[in-house]
């Protein structure tokens, strides 16, 4: 797989990013919808992400296949700057995507490495990434293998259907050092304790 960061938006890459984010519900992906869906479907929320692009608070990272680096995107995920004046140390990661086809060989740890590498880029001196996934999927598993960390945890926030709730979970990711140099608490703490 080849990432492309900001890629032009051309309607080609929007079908292909509703195509891509459609297949993902449809095969039990937890991105914002419950199947099933159809590329229409998801189009209001992808256009959400078009507006931020344009706005320049959201950042479009996309996998293409590895054949050429062209075509129907096979992975993506969007990286939103804070433009809150406390917050601007740090990232959101939303939306992340990988093709059915590709899970579980590997694909997923190579989008989350090559967002927190755009990350660096495209907000110099970020200190971190934050995300959220839906509890019940194992989810949370997937993204500390990935170096991620549980922060927080709403219960029953996401409903599912039929009485069913799921944790809306919190993840982050540290990218470098605290403003002002200092280890986080826990860190800290560990360090001092010999943990």
């Amino acid at each position: 797989m080849r990432f492309v960061l900001d890629p032009g938006v051309t309607p080609a890459l929007r079908d292909g990013l509703a195509g891509l984010w459609a297949d993902v519900v449809n095969a039990g992906g937890a991105v914002g919808f419950l199947p099933p869906v159809k590329p229409a479907d998801v189009e209001s929320a992808l256009r959400q992400h078009l507006v931020g692009m344009a706005e320049g608070t959201t950042r479009l990272l996309v996998g293409l296949p590895e054949r050429g680096g062209t075509g129907r995107p096979v992975a993506t995920a969007f990286l939103k700057l804070n433009t809150h004046p406390l917050m601007g140390h740090w990232v959101w990661l939303t939306t992340v995507m990988v093709a059915p086809r590709l899970q579980g060989a590997g694909a997923g740890r190579e989008l989350l490495a090559a967002a927190a590498s755009a990350a660096q880029r495209v907000a110099p001196g970020a200190t971190g990434i934050r995300l959220t996934c839906r509890g019940g999927m194992g989810l949370e598993g997937f993204y500390a293998a990935c170096g991620y960390r549980e922060v927080g945890r709403v219960p029953d926030a996401i409903h599912v259907g039929d009485g069913e709730y799921r944790d809306d979970i919190t993840m982050w990711l540290p990218l470098g050092p605290r403003p002002g140099g200092r280890p986080p608490k826990e860190t800290a703490g560990a360090v001092a304790s010999g943990r």
